[in-house]
């Protein structure tokens, strides 16, 4: 007799499985989903968005196809408010969100509508494992290196998009924590405008990642018209940037590091993609495991490679992790890292 009603469960719970299988598969097949990126073409976000739209839908139930929508304002924070507030909540609306937004919303700022945890996080094409955010500047420049940085005169003047941009953040890491002689011109909508303005000696410099770099301006790296000058995103040097100190390395005292250390937890969790909130927990989980196995999937990562993408995955319970890890910093560090991103400066 337990044999039996054993054998009963096995059956319902398979025929369970079946019919959510086939409900997500009903949900995704002829559909056309739309993934959102909050900035301008060219950066390695809307690089990043593009690979996934090309690769994810073999994964999902049904291989629906995949429209990029660019939506570039506000480093990426309007993105993240619509996705959680605004998209419709069925899976037919994903986006690639900023690293930095999740940190918005612990810090406090007003302006981030959400809760980071509560996002449908499917995973980061990047942990920031081989790669680095460095404090970039025009090979023209006459800086040479940091020490260069600390003196009087004429400042670097480093481009940045806006309130919750990493460029931003890191831009006024280097002003106000580590001293450094740099002025911020704000505004624009993403690394490859910025790219355009320092060719055209608008700006000097941007902070800006190395994959991003090597992705949108493969020309610029590799003839070497631009220069590193600082790696943040990192707890030790990557050996390609040997000659770059860590933003670490520089920082004066105990608490500078651990602001720095705060800024930083984001990178790893570099290119991370979510759904809103609340959508159905079958659809959820198919695009959980579908960027699980497109992550590990030999074409994606030989065309993210040649793209100059770092491809260090994390899954969405590691993600959630470090929201969460993020979220314990002490009030006083966080009130610093408020003080430094105020909009005084």
């Amino acid at each position: 007799m337990k044999r039996i009603f054993a054998f009963a469960a096995l059956v319902a719970f398979a025929s369970t499985g079946a019919a959510a299988q086939n409900s997500v598969e009903a949900f995704f097949k002829g559909r056309t989903l739309s993934l959102m990126v909050g900035f301008a073409p060219g950066g390695v976000n809307d690089i990043s968005a593009r690979l996934v739209a090309r690769h994810l839908p073999k994964y999902l139930p049904g291989n629906p196809s995949i429209a990029v929508q660019n939506q570039p304002s506000a480093g990426g924070l309007v993105t993240t408010n619509f996705i959680y507030n605004a998209a419709p909540k069925d899976g037919s609306v994903i986006a690639s969100l900023d690293r930095g937004s999740s940190q918005l919303a612990i810090q406090g700022d007003p302006d981030a509508k959400f809760d980071p945890l509560k996002f449908t996080w499917f995973g980061s094409i990047s942990s920031y494992a081989s790669d680095a955010y460095m404090l970039l500047v025009n090979a023209s420049h006459p800086a040479r290196g940091v020490d260069d940085l600390r003196r009087p005169g004429s400042p670097v003047k480093l481009g940045a998009v806006g309130a919750g941009s990493s460029n931003l953040l890191f831009a006024l890491v280097a002003k106000e924590v580590l001293g450094l002689n740099v002025q911020v011109i704000r505004g624009y909508t993403g690394a490859a405008p910025m790219f355009l303005a320092m060719q055209s000696g608008e700006l000097d410099g941007q902070v800006v990642g190395l994959s991003s770099t090597r992705a949108g301006q493969p020309d610029l790296w590799a003839k070497k018209l631009v220069r590193p000058l600082i790696q943040f995103g990192r707890t030790t040097r990557l050996p390609e940037l040997a000659d770059a100190p860590t933003g670490r390395e520089l920082a004066k005292d105990d608490e500078a590091r651990a602001l720095i250390a705060f800024a930083e937890l984001p990178f790893f969790m570099a290119l991370p993609f979510a759904a809103p909130p609340g959508i159905p927990a079958e659809r959820a989980k198919a695009f959980e495991d579908a960027f699980a196995a497109m992550v590990r999937d030999k074409t994606f990562i030989d065309e993210a490679e040649k793209l100059g993408l770092d491809v260090s995955p994390i899954d969405a319970t590691a993600l959630r992790d470090l929201i969460a890890r993020s979220a314990t910093t002490p009030k006083s560090v966080v009130a610093k890292y408020n003080e430094v991103l105020s909009p005084k400066r």
